[in-house]
């Protein structure tokens, strides 16, 4: 097994193979079953269909799902999903600029 397999930071999708760039910090496997996603309450609303997923049970993990391409999944340290965070609430990546 790669050494890089599975670890946060990572993108992982269904179809199971490590990618060529995980000496660059990206894998890919099959989505990790004990991830527990929710939506934001927007999303739970059945008009609304593409919508982020977030998953927190997994200590010291959060995963990142698009509910329209569930098989993709990123993770991220706790540390890196709130530098993210931060930069979100602060207008970071604000496209409306």
């Amino acid at each position: 097994m790669d050494d890089c397999y599975g670890l946060p930071g990572r993108v992982h999708d269904g179809a199971g193979t490590v990618s060529p760039y995980c000496d660059e910090g990206i894998t890919t496997m099959t989505a990790v079953p004990e991830f527990e996603f929710v939506k934001t309450a927007a999303c739970r609303d059945a008009r609304v269909d593409n919508c982020p997923e977030v998953a927190t049970n997994v200590p010291g993990t959060v995963a990142l799902r698009d509910s329209k391409q569930p098989d993709t999944v990123v993770t991220m340290t706790a540390a890196e999903w709130g530098t993210l965070t931060d930069a979100v609430k602060a207008g970071e990546y604000d496209l409306s600029a």
